[in-house]
C-alpha cells in the first residue's frame, strides 16, 4: 500500500469510526452527514468518495457493529472457558448484565436500525441479516445441547434477549438477570433428542 492509498484508508476509517460512535449513541436517522463530517474532520467530498450515500455508510456501520459486538465480543466471550452448551447459552444473559450496567450502554444497533429504516430496504434487510446471525449462534449451541426444533428455540431465546434490551432502555438494570431466570425454565422444559434424554436419565 503506497502513501496515497494509506491516506485514503485512514480517511475512510476516521469517517466510519465517527459514524459508528454517532449512530450507536444517537441513532441513524438523528445523525446527518454534516454532523459526521464535522466529527471526523473530513470534507463532505471525502466522505462521498468513500461512501456513495448515507445508506452506504449505514451499511458499513452495521458491518462494523457486527464485527465488534457479535464476533469480537459475544461469540468470543460465550466460547471462553470450559462450559457446557447450556451454560454457554445462559452465559449470554450474564454478558448482557455486564453490558447493561456499563455507562456507555447504547442498546442494539441492529434493532434500532431495523426500526428507524423500515422504508429503506437494503438497511432493513442488512439489520435483519445481522440479527439472524445471532440466532444462528444460538441454534448451534442448542444443537450441541441436544435440543430439537433448534430454529424455534433460537427465536424464543432471542425474544428473551431482545426483550431484556428493551427493558434496560426503560431503566430496568436487572433485566438480563430476570430474563436469565426465564431462560432457565425454557431450557429445562424444551424437548430433547432421544439420545439426549437417554443420557440424562442414565
Amino acid at each position: 500500500m503506497n502513501s496515497s492509498e494509506k491516506e485514503r484508508s485512514v480517511a475512510r476509517e476516521r469517517i466510519l469510526d465517527s459514524a459508528y460512535e454517532l449512530f450507536s449513541t444517537e441513532g441513524v436517522n438523528a445523525v446527518g452527514v454534516d454532523t459526521i463530517v464535522a466529527r471526523s474532520g473530513s470534507g463532505k467530498m471525502t466522505l462521498y468518495r468513500h461512501f456513495k450515500s448515507k445508506d452506504a455508510l449505514v451499511l458499513a456501520f452495521l458491518e462494523k457493529r457486527e464485527q465488534h459486538w457479535t464476533r469480537d465480543w459475544l461469540e468470543i466471550r460465550i466460547r471462553e472457558g470450559d462450559k457446557s452448551p447450556e451454560e454457554r447459552l445462559l452465559f449470554i444473559f450474564d454478558l448482557f448484565d455486564e453490558w447493561f450496567r456499563r455507562d456507555d450502554f447504547e442498546g442494539c444497533s441492529f434493532i434500532n436500525s431495523l426500526l428507524e429504516c423500515r422504508q429503506t430496504e437494503n438497511i432493513r434487510s442488512a439489520s435483519a441479516q445481522h440479527l439472524a446471525h445471532i440466532r444462528a449462534i444460538i441454534e448451534k449451541l442448542a444443537r450441541e445441547a441436544g435440543l430439537i426444533d433448534v430454529e424455534r428455540f433460537a427465536r424464543s431465546w432471542h425474544v428473551l434477549m431482545k426483550g431484556s434490551i428493551v427493558a434496560r432502555h426503560e431503566g430496568h438494570l436487572d433485566a438480563a438477570l430476570e430474563a436469565k431466570a426465564t431462560a432457565k425454565l425454557v431450557f429445562a422444559n424444551w424437548p430433547r433428542s432421544r439420545a439426549t434424554r437417554a443420557g440424562l436419565s442414565s
